[in-house]
């Protein structure tokens, strides 16, 4: 397996990009919340994004962008609701309503490397289960950062982010997962939200990696949807998902998307 080490100069270049990402989340996640005031598409939620993106000099990653050669994904942000996990297309006749997990997922190419980061919002007050499922979603990512720094081992990683997750009560995605990012969108390793702790690669300074939990409600397994794109649960019942690139440092781990 080859996994690529980043150049310091690499790694302050990704650092600006995912400055970049971070600034179109955040606008991106005001957007989805204006659905209280006044409805708003998903594609209104990606435009957003993209403009941000486009005025910092810097190109979307995922318009365009298919992992086959088939299908490229249309749009810069994938805006998945309610019970679709991730890879949602943004369409302009779908509108967000109150009460809806709304799930952000961005690519930024900047200087000719990549950042992907992700976030969950309630538009509205959301049902307590809603609220619930964010939030194991989002404390999930933050133990699993813990668990990263050279040395450690990626299962190490994994098993803390599953055990956090089935001890509230739900149930980390199993046929998706978080991987290596930097000279391409997708590189290895492919990084598993469970495992065992002492198994698998061990990570070495100036590894870049997309970390990203994805919950579901329920253990009813995934599908893809009818646009070939959109993956949702099985058998319904909400996902929650959030993603940070980070550099695996000697003590730790630093967060280029934060």
């Amino acid at each position: 397996m080859n996994i690529s080490i980043k150049t310091n100069q690499e790694i302050a270049s990704l650092r600006e990009g995912g400055k970049i990402l971070r600034e179109a989340l955040n606008v991106a996640k005001k957007k989805a919340q204006f659905s209280i005031v006044e409805k708003v598409s998903t594609l209104e939620v990606s435009l957003a994004a993209e403009k941000i993106i486009l005025a910092r000099g810097a190109e979307p990653a995922f318009k365009g962008y298919s992992s086959d050669g088939e299908n490229p994904f249309p749009e810069t942000a994938c805006v998945s609701l309610n019970d679709e996990i991730v890879h949602g297309v943004p369409l302009k006749n779908r509108l967000i309503k109150s009460g809806d997990i709304v799930k952000i997922d961005v690519g930024v190419k900047y200087k000719n490397l990549f950042t992907d980061a992700a976030i969950s919002v309630i538009v509205g007050k959301g049902s307590e289960q809603a609220k619930k499922i964010v939030k194991v979603t989002r404390e999930s990512l933050e133990i699993g950062l813990r668990e990263i720094r050279a040395g450690k081992h990626l299962g190490d990683y994994s098993e803390a982010v599953e055990k956090f997750v089935v001890k509230n009560g739900f149930h980390v995605v199993r046929g998706l997962v978080g991987h290596g990012v930097g000279h391409e969108v997708h590189e290895a390793p492919q990084i598993p939200n469970f495992g065992q702790a002492g198994t698998g690669i061990k990570w070495r300074e100036g590894m870049v990696i997309a970390l990203e939990p994805m919950v579901n409600e329920f253990n009813s397994g995934i599908k893809v949807g009818s646009d070939q794109m959109t993956f949702l649960t099985k058998k319904g019942g909400l996902s929650a998902h959030f993603e940070n690139t980070v550099v695996v440092t000697k003590n730790g781990c630093e967060i280029l998307t934060r």
